[in-house]
This record gives C-alpha cells, sequence and structure tokens, in this order.
C-alpha cells in the first residue's frame, strides 16, 4: 500500500482526513462512509491492521523508520493531521451553528445520511432471506435506539475511556455513527464539543502568556477527560480495525444489510424538526450541567408546516445528499486515475 504520493496527494490526503474527522463528530453520520466514497477506505483498514506485534517490536528495538515505513505511516499521519484540525475547527462550528442555525444543521446532517444509505445500498445485491433478516433487525434496532432517552452525562475516567473505544467505531465501520452512540450514552457534549473546546481555549491561552489555566480545577478536569478519552479511542481503532477485517471476511453480506438497515432505522435521530426538551427541577426551573449549559432531556421530533423556513430547510438536506454523491464522484475519479 506504500506508494509514493505528489504534494496535491497529499493536500488531498489531508483534506480527506478533514472531512472523515468532521464526520465523526456529526451524530448519525459515520466517518466509515467518507473512507468508503473517497476511496481510501481499504488502505486505512490495512494500514490499520498493521499496528500489531510486528509494529511495536520495531518501535521498541529502535528502527523507527521501519516502523514508519510497516504501518504506512505517512498515509496514516497526514490522514490524522486532517482529522485533529478537524476536531478542534468543527467543535467550535458546531457550537455556534446549532445555537443559531440548529434547523438547517440538522437538515444538512439528514441529507448526508440520505445520501450515506444511497452509497451503501447501491452496489449490495446479495438479498436473500438472511440479509433481508439483517435488514429488518438493523431497522427495528435503529429505530428503538433512536427513541432512547439519552443518558445522564458521566465523566468517570473509566466510562470515558469505554465511550473512547465506541467513539471511533464510526471510522472503521460505515454507517455506524460513534458519535451517536455517545448521545445516547450522555457524553456527546462533554467528549466531542467541551473537552476538545477546553484544549484549544488552553492552548490560545498558553500562546498568549496566560497560564492561569494550571490553577483552573475545572479546566484540569476537562483535560484528563479528554486525555482519557484520547487514549480509549486508539485502542478501539486498532481494536475494531482487526475485529473488522475477520466479520467482513466471515459475514460480509449480513454485515452490510445490518448496517443500512441500521442507518435507515436511526433516521430518527437526526430528524431536523424537533422541539428540545430540557431536563426540568421540582420547582419548574432548568437544570444546568457542570458548564453552564442546559441539561436537554430527549427532542420531541414534529412535522413541519409548509412556510419558507422549511423550503430552505428541505434545500440544505439536498445540499447534504449532494456532498455525498460528489464524494462518490470524486472516489471513483480517483480510482480510475489510480488504474
Amino acid at each position: 500500500m506504500q506508494s509514493t504520493r505528489t504534494f496535491k496527494d497529499r493536500l488531498f490526503l489531508v483534506i480527506k482526513g478533514l472531512a472523515m474527522g468532521a464526520a465523526n463528530k456529526v451524530p448519525g453520520v459515520s466517518g466509515g462512509v467518507v473512507a468508503f466514497v473517497a476511496g481510501f477506505y481499504e488502505e486505512f483498514i490495512y494500514s490499520l491492521q498493521k499496528v500489531n506485534k510486528t509494529a511495536f517490536k520495531l518501535l521498541f528495538n529502535g528502527r523507527y523508520k521501519s516502523f514508519f515505513h510497516y504501518i504506512n505511516g505517512r498515509f496514516l499521519g497526514l490522514l490524522f493531521l486532517g482529522m485533529v484540525v478537524s476536531y478542534f475547527s468543527v467543535s467550535k462550528l458546531l457550537d455556534y451553528f446549532l445555537v443559531h442555525s440548529e434547523l438547517y444543521v440538522w437538515s444538512l446532517f439528514f441529507g448526508m445520511i440520505i445520501g450515506s444509505i444511497y452509497y451503501i445500498n447501491k452496489d449490495f445485491n446479495d438479498w436473500n432471506y438472511q440479509t433481508i433478516l439483517s435488514l429488518v433487525i438493523g431497522i427495528t434496532l435503529g429505530i428503538a435506539i433512536s427513541f432512547l432517552d439519552p443518558a445522564k452525562e458521566n465523566d468517570n475516567l473509566f466510562f470515558v475511556f469505554f465511550c473512547g473505544i465506541i467513539s471511533v467505531s464510526g471510522m472503521t465501520l460505515p454507517g455506524f455513527s460513534g458519535s451517536f452512540i455517545l448521545i445516547l450514552l450522555g457524553n456527546y457534549v462533554l467528549l466531542l464539543v467541551d473537552s476538545v473546546n477546553a484544549l484549544s481555549d488552553t492552548f490560545y491561552e498558553i500562546i498568549v502568556g496566560d497560564f492561569s489555566v494550571f490553577k483552573n480545577p475545572e479546566r484540569i478536569r476537562m483535560l484528563k477527560v479528554l486525555v482519557v478519552f484520547t487514549l480509549g479511542s486508539v485502542v478501539g481503532l486498532v481494536t475494531f480495525s482487526h475485529m473488522l477485517s475477520y466479520i467482513l471476511k466471515h459475514y460480509k453480506s449480513i454485515t452490510i444489510a445490518s448496517i443500512i438497515g441500521f442507518i435507515v432505522g436511526s433516521l430518527g435521530v437526526v430528524w431536523p424538526w424537533k422541539k428540545t426538551i430540557y431536563r426540568m427541577a421540582d420547582n419548574g426551573g432548568f437544570i444546568y450541567d457542570s458548564t453552564g449549559k442546559k441539561v436537554v432531556l430527549n427532542y420531541e421530533r414534529f412535522i413541519p408546516d409548509l412556510h419558507s423556513e422549511t423550503y430552505l430547510a428541505i434545500v440544505y438536506i439536498v445540499v447534504g445528499i449532494a456532498i455525498v454523491l460528489g464524494l462518490e464522484w470524486y472516489g471513483k475519479k480517483t480510482r480510475k486515475v489510480n488504474v
């Protein structure tokens, strides 16, 4: 898989990492789908599988160049660079747009998921009683999960480590959204927004000479949470890549049918037209979390009236579909060039 890449190839690989990182932060959207449609999924899984005993032997023996080459380090390095940049930038953007343009953000996400369903389903022709049953089970499970009440936020470090393992599932398993599962576990805002923002704010403050962060217990807590979450993500990324290889090798059709069903069933999670239901105190007031934000209990979905805002939301849904189809077109073009 290791090959010579031009500057343009390396630049586009970073951009692909940006897209993959952004997708992983979107509830209901899978970064693995980005890898699939952009044409680098197989190389991504292959490279992750190389993080094994042989790789660690090379690393511990000081053979760093051999280690870097063995794990396809240039490819992974550029891809993860894009993901890291995306995580810091997208978390700020999500904060802003979910407050000021929530309907249109969810409309865009909704369209992207519809496009993902089309992409995964269009080349799948192995329909039989097993795959149809898997599809039905996936749809049922997706619908059931989408209507569950999110759990309360939990910053226990062991639980945070487990969340890290779960969160990267969408990177290796196309269609399975790790961030969606984090919502159900109650830790989406804590781990993918607040902790990431805390690190970026810390970097900025240190750069401008403000070291008060080291005396801020809340900031220190958030940084500890982010470190443990990152460690869990690394463990999950390597583990899932090996598990996925086995599952796809022995149960590929059943797995893909289940994924299609799960995505279809979970569309309700990102249904654009919904009213936020907040957790209320006994005295009728709002309950706030440790960061001062209102605690969300659930979402009340409804059918919208036809007016200008609804029409614009539909436009964003179409744009979301177009983004995924554009990635598919680009992936096909890239594969033809590389043949």
